[in-house]
């Protein structure tokens, strides 16, 4: 099983007639917990050895993330890791994927082992460290429409399981957020909530366990209600949302208390501009993936960057505000890529970033 996505200069405000001027309904952006020319991971990454790739994010990246390496095995994937935070419902593996359980087994004992060393190992090698750092875990919505209920079909089929399971991964991440304040004390928290499968929940293209049939539509203001249950339990770390798929759902992620939205800019059309234009109007920051994240010829920094620069322009924005507002991160998780492309793709986004400040396409 594979991960569904699944890695400081002074600070430097537009003038404010200048920001009312070109864009008359920008909001005043509050701070952001990173200074500008700033870049990221995603979440999954290559290979076994986690202190290796958690030293490799902390040398490459301003803000550091906590790998997740599914290729270590069950509990080690996106929806297993996530689901092992869980507050009384335990969940077990069956062929057909993760499913609830009576009781902790196995499978949530191996989980739960990933995450507790990927928490050492993060003390280990974050010490003395101030500054921003971001962590991840799966979303309600695509949780619900990849774990099976015990006897039947996936949670996103039953409304009420949708709302026990929503509490309780809000109460098992708000535990986790203070585990990691305790780990690494002098971080300022960015938790990204992945929700690849939300545009699918939304529309009703979500397929049954059996394969057969379809999971009728989430209307927008529940799906916004329930993921607002785990950003709110996130506080006070900065709460991004991430959908690395087509048709980002903006709107329910603004509604739902998310202060950014992070996708893949190669994903992104022309049509669903003016959306993500009112997004980063209303303050939110967009983490925007410019880096594949399987092995490839990586672009010389001004191409990956162009991205953004031309993104900006096209939406009206004041240059000056580009390199805080946006962060540059892979286009999703690095888990296909080789090791060495892997750091050399976090490393180019890292020099990319100081684009957006240095150039911003003024």
């Amino acid at each position: 099983m594979t991960s569904v996505c699944p890695s400081f200069s002074s600070r430097q405000h537009a003038c404010p007639s200048l920001v009312s001027f070109i864009v008359p309904k920008l909001v005043t952006v509050s701070d952001y917990p990173w200074s500008e020319a700033t870049a990221s991971g995603v979440g999954s990454y290559p290979g076994e050895d986690h202190l290796e790739a958690v030293r490799t994010a902390f040398g490459e990246l301003p803000m550091p993330y906590l790998p997740e390496l599914p290729s270590r095995g069950v509990g080690a994937d996106m929806i297993g890791r996530t689901a092992s935070l869980l507050v009384e419902l335990p969940v077990e593996v069956q062929p057909s994927g993760w499913r609830l359980a009576d009781r902790p087994g196995r499978d949530f004992k191996r989980a739960r082992d990933h995450l507790t060393r990927d928490l050492d190992g993060l003390e280990e090698v974050s010490q003395g460290y101030e500054g921003p750092f971001k962590i991840q875990a799966c979303g309600p919505w695509t949780l619900a429409g990849a774990i099976e209920l015990r006897h039947g079909d996936k949670v996103l089929s039953d409304a009420g399981a949708v709302r026990d399971l929503t509490e309780s991964l809000a109460e098992g991440l708000a535990q986790h957020v203070a585990e990691v304040r305790r780990r690494i004390p002098g971080a300022d928290l960015v938790v990204q909530i992945d929700e690849p499968g939300l545009p699918g929940v939304l529309a009703g293209t979500v397929p049954t366990a059996s394969g057969f049939g379809r999971l009728p539509a989430v209307e927008s203001p529940i799906a916004a209600e329930r993921l607002r249950t785990v950003l709110s339990a996130l506080a006070p770390a900065f709460p991004v949302v991430h959908c690395c798929a087509p048709g980002v759902p903006y709107e329910v992620i603004r509604t739902a208390g998310a202060r950014g939205v992070s996708l893949d800019a190669a994903l992104l059309r022309r049509r669903d501009e003016d959306e993500l234009g009112e997004t980063i109007e209303k303050g939110l920051a967009l983490f925007l993936g410019v880096v594949p994240g399987t092995d490839t010829r990586l672009p010389d920094v001004g191409v990956v960057a162009k991205p953004a620069v031309e993104l900006w322009r096209r939406l009206g924005f004041p240059p000056a505000r580009l390199a805080e507002q946006v962060v540059l991160t892979p286009a999703c998780g690095l888990a296909g890529a080789s090791p060495a492309y892997a750091k050399a793709a976090l490393a180019r986004c890292r020099e990319a970033a100081r684009v957006l400040r240095e150039d911003p396409g003024e």
